[in-house]
């Protein structure tokens, strides 16, 4: 009998083995699960919102929303720059895998040059990638419908509707409202140094700024404030849904209302025709700027999108230079419109306004002969601004030992001075006195400080070293028609609904009531019919009762001897003198006053007078309570008699009409220095 034995059997052997393990796994994954629960707890309970947040970062996308630009409208709320709606396709570049690829599908759609692939391409590059990159824009609804149709199934393309700056007037309001074009390099460092700058919206490929005019005096009331749109993407970057309620509406920029009359703007721009030159109309009783344009102008929506280097070059180099705005940013000799602050001072100064002076075209003084361009005979103060007489206003100006009283009138008036309205780009001109002469040239002729005796006769005739802008000259001839008042001119009537600053809320004017008035009525003489005024006739204006007063002005853009200078309208363009007329209207009452400058125009009385006679008309006509002074119906006989006059003007005397029995041998000038 076999003893008992207390070994495993093989097989038992083998079970207790499997027991063993069994156990040991199970513990390691009891361990795992408990492990993995503790994480998934740290994770969805502890760290839950961070994750959260994380989540909804890949599953929703914030998209800018550029704010609609805010509308520049005119003073009777015609709209001059708003928005159009415009069409395009841009690229989510965060959003496309392979760029090249992106494009070659889009072309398949809407074609592509060479030249806007690599505009693309280098946008591409130039942008952040957070940033969307136009692919074309401005499409017609045809290729809009192909591309959205596609655009759905290629990633990162995006078809909308978009808003682009629109100007209504064209080259009208050019220079004066300016235009906006694409942020470069040098704005957007500045716009980022702003403490409330908003980066997103300056990258947006919609983003424009105000370059010129109203638009960049403005550019911060314009813009107005970004929004964001929330929209859900899936893995391929395609929008699945807008989320409405995470969603930001933008705020619209400010309107701005000018006082500017969009009927006065057009006009001035028929009348110049392709001329070069500037016309400035101001309401003289209230300040408020009606018309201020530039001739010839340029069309703004150029440069909205983008000017082509061509397209600018032609512009830059026109010698009527279309990109500068005259009004304000030239500067002329004011030639014989001058000579109303020069009466003026010297009745201010005790001048007796019946002295007479001999004019025999020629006067001698120190050694050098000056000349006039008719023989007017003697004359006092008044018939002297009538006819415009150099002689006569060689010796007035004489009679004040020098520049200095003439000087400080012509500031009380508004030459060579700077007004707040609103835009940059104002050239200052001079008036010169004895100090400005001995301070400018202590550096560059030492030798030459002192204010010669010789210099004040050119000086008395708006030449030599004066020069004035036409918004100066405007300024001018309103604070004479007013009378009373220092009026400031008045360009921007309300911002964003608040009614800015009138121009009519100054002190009164420093000068003598009764010598403004013998200055008016010299100047409504000039104008009136049968007078030896060198604008004799164009005071008519067909409408009745209402007439215009104003003074003609021929300034010398080159000195005539050698022949370079050319006097009058002939010879070569660039040459030619320099045309103007300055004149306010009613004259028994005035409520509007202008001044027109034709840049190498020639004669003042033939070259502007008439320009600025349709405009004055026009903004006559238009006002209500002129329109009930108006005794004669207005018919197209009075507009072709009105017209008449002036081309009787333009053909029988070169600088006004001059009476049979006093026709001028020699063309009438009235303002070119014509020393010998």
């Amino acid at each position: 009998m076999a003893e008992p034995s207390i070994v495993f059997s093989d097989v038992n052997e083998r079970q207790g083995t499997f027991n063993r393990r069994v156990f040991m796994m199970g513990g390691v994954v009891a361990f795992g699960l408990f492990a993995l629960t503790g994480r998934l707890v740290h994770l969805q309970i502890l760290q839950g919102q961070k994750y959260a947040k994380l989540s909804a970062g890949n599953q929703y996308n914030f998209r800018v929303i550029p704010p609609p630009r805010g509308e520049i409208l005119d003073r009777n709320g015609k709209l001059i720059a708003g928005n159009r709606p415009s069409f395009r396709v841009m690229i989510e570049v965060n959003e496309v895998k392979d760029i090249d690829d992106t494009l070659d599908q889009i072309a398949y759609v809407l074609p592509q040059t060479a030249g806007s692939r690599r505009r693309i391409l280098r946008d591409i590059n130039q942008n952040q990638r957070s940033v969307p990159t136009i692919v074309a824009a401005d499409l017609s609804w045809d290729d809009f419908s192909k591309v959205s149709l596609y655009a759905n199934d290629i990633p990162g393309v995006v078809a909308d509707m978009d808003e682009v700056r629109a100007y209504y007037y064209g080259g009208a309001f050019s220079h004066v409202v300016g235009y906006v074009s694409k942020i470069n390099d040098k704005d957007m460092k500045t716009e980022l140094a702003q403490p409330d700058a908003d980066p997103n919206l300056l990258h947006h490929p919609s983003f424009r700024i105000g370059k010129q005019g109203i638009e960049k005096a403005y550019d911060r009331q314009l813009r107005g404030k970004a929004g964001g749109k929330k929209v859900e993407v899936d893995a391929r970057g395609q929008v699945v849904q807008e989320d409405p309620e995470g969603s930001i509406p933008p705020t619209p920029g400010e309107n701005i209302v000018l006082t500017l009359d969009a009927d006065l703007q057009q006009r001035a721009v028929e009348v110049f025709g392709e001329e070069s030159g500037a016309a400035v109309l101001m309401d003289c009783q209230t300040g408020d700027v009606l018309c201020m344009s530039s001739s010839p102008g340029f069309d703004p929506n150029l440069f909205v999108s983008g000017i082509s280097t061509d397209e600018y070059r032609l512009l830059a180099d026109y010698d009527h230079l279309p990109l500068l705005d005259k009004a304000i940013g030239s500067t002329f000799a004011p030639g014989s419109t001058f000579k109303t602050m020069v009466a003026l001072a010297a009745l201010e100064n005790g001048y007796d306004p019946a002295t007479v002076h001999v004019c025999n075209r020629h006067w001698t003084f120190g050694g050098h002969t000056f000349s006039c361009d008719q023989a007017h005979g003697a004359l006092d103060l008044h018939q002297a601004i009538v006819t415009s007489c150099d002689i006569y206003f060689y010796q007035c100006a004489l009679s004040m030992g020098g520049p200095d009283k003439v000087a400080a009138m012509a500031h009380k008036f508004g030459l060579g001075e700077i007004f707040d309205i609103g835009i940059s780009g104002q050239r200052k001109g001079l008036v010169p006195t004895e100090a400005w002469k001995k301070e400018y040239f202590a550096k560059r002729n030492p030798a030459d400080t002192r204010w010669w005796p010789g210099e004040t006769p050119s000086f008395g005739i708006g030449q030599g070293y004066t020069n004035v802008n036409p918004l100066q000259n405007c300024v001018m001839v309103s604070r004479l028609a007013n009378g009373r008042k220092a009026i400031q001119p008045r360009l921007v009537k309300s911002i964003g609904g608040a009614e800015q600053k009138p121009g009519d809320d100054v002190p009164d004017l420093a000068a003598d009531p009764a010598h403004i008035n013998f200055v008016r009525s010299a100047m409504a003489d000039v104008t009136a019919a049968g007078t030896r005024g060198t604008a004799s006739g164009l005071g008519d204006l067909g409408l009745g009762p209402i007439h215009m007063a104003g003074k003609t002005g021929t300034a010398q853009a080159y000195s005539y001897k050698g022949g370079r200078g050319a006097h009058g309208a002939v010879g070569d363009w660039k040459l030619r003198d320099h045309a103007w007329f300055v004149a306010f209207a009613p004259a028994d009452a005035p409520k509007y006053a202008c001044a027109v400058v034709v840049q190498h125009g020639g004669f003042g009385g033939t070259a502007a007078a008439p320009k600025a006679r349709e405009i004055m008309r026009l903004a006559l006509i238009k006002d209500p309570e002129i329109r009930q002074r108006i005794t004669v119906p207005y018919s197209t006989d009075i507009d072709r008699a009105g017209m008449a006059a002036a081309s009787k003007a333009a053909t029988s005397d070169p600088d006004g009409v001059a009476p049979p029995d006093a026709a001028p041998a020699t063309p009438v000038d009235d303002g070119g220095d014509t020393s010998l």
